[in-house]
């Protein structure tokens, strides 16, 4: 009897710490399906551009969608089928116009310019949802397809719910529960994910290599920056040395002297990732970092920051 009545209190604390840590705010599950961003509630503080665009889009509703929209499923499908049978997926063209576009050169987002191409990122992801990958894909082939599916969804669930102060505040606090990282919103071909899916469940398990930690975006000022320009399978793996090599050398998220170094904490919480490509922590960043690091140094990481990586 008192094992059960133990089971029940403890059942209620975690019900009871899940509320607790529930999103700061109500959150719109993504949808590529929906014609127009769910951010249509612009705050006073977005440009005047923004505003009036969404003036119009109430105004012109009717005949808008008709023409600019992905309303047409027969539109929709005639499309993917054509990218399909072109082969040009594994160009990720839509996604590589949209963040050659929006993301500057520091690594920010422009997500009110997003939300203008709102319909061209649908587009995209309707592609990525038409189209999983399978054994005739090449290993890099398939390791792209996941990175950019994981940075694309990872905007999608920013832009359905702009404004938003921090990526965080989409979910609650306990890991592997309900983060904003735990959502299931990605429908691909005929199976359902969450981002922890995509980036721990099927790129860190398949690949075990630690470059993904640099070309997976969280929406984070302290996430490695997100790329200008999809990631292909012809250039895989010169992209990623890329990515991790401007990572490891932003003094905007690490620091490294000889003797010492403020990290990322990426590299303390992902550890092993990077002493299995490795000998050790040090050994990997020496890989990239212009500074080589004694293997003697002294260690610190740096605060991570969750704010949005807005432009």
């Amino acid at each position: 009897m008192k094992r059960i009545i133990i089971l029940n209190v403890a059942i209620l604390l975690i019900i009871g710490n899940t509320y607790a840590c529930s999103a700061k705010k109500d959150v719109t599950v993504p949808d590529i399906n929906s014609t127009e961003s769910s951010s249509t509630d612009i705050t006073e503080n977005n440009s005047t551009d923004i505003e009036e665009k969404e003036t119009k889009k109430t105004e012109q509703v009717d005949t808008s969608n008709d023409t600019n929209n992905m309303d047409s499923t027969e539109v929709d499908e005639k499309e993917v089928k054509v990218e399909k049978s072109n082969s040009d997926l594994h160009k990720h063209q839509i996604w590589d116009e949209l963040t050659t576009k929006h993301v500057t050169e520091k690594g920010y987002l422009d997500y009110k310019g997003m939300i203008k191409d709102s319909t061209k990122l649908n587009k995209y992801l309707k592609q990525l949802s038409a189209n999983h990958p399978n054994d005739s894909w090449t290993s890099n082939q398939r390791k792209a397809f996941w990175i950019n599916a994981y940075n694309a969804y990872t905007v999608k669930l920013i832009v359905d719910n702009y404004p938003v102060k921090s990526i965080k505040d989409l979910g609650g606090s306990i890991y592997r529960v309900n983060t904003p990282w735990d959502i299931k919103f990605i429908n691909i071909g005929d199976k359902e994910y969450h981002l922890n899916d995509l980036e721990h469940n099927i790129l860190r398990k398949e690949w075990e290599d630690a470059r993904i930690h640099a070309a997976v975006n969280c929406a984070s000022i302290s996430c490695p920056r997100l790329r200008a320009g999809a990631f292909t399978a012809d250039k895989l793996d010169e992209q990623l040395d890329e990515q991790m090599r401007i990572f490891i050398n932003d003094e905007t998220k690490n620091v490294i002297n000889e003797k010492s170094a403020k990290l990322s904490k990426l590299f303390k919480w992902f550890s092993g990732d990077f002493k299995n490509n490795a000998p050790s922590v040090i050994a990997y960043i020496n890989k990239y970092s212009k500074t080589k690091l004694s293997e003697d140094a002294d260690i610190d990481y740096a605060e991570y920051d969750w704010n949005l990586n807005d432009k």
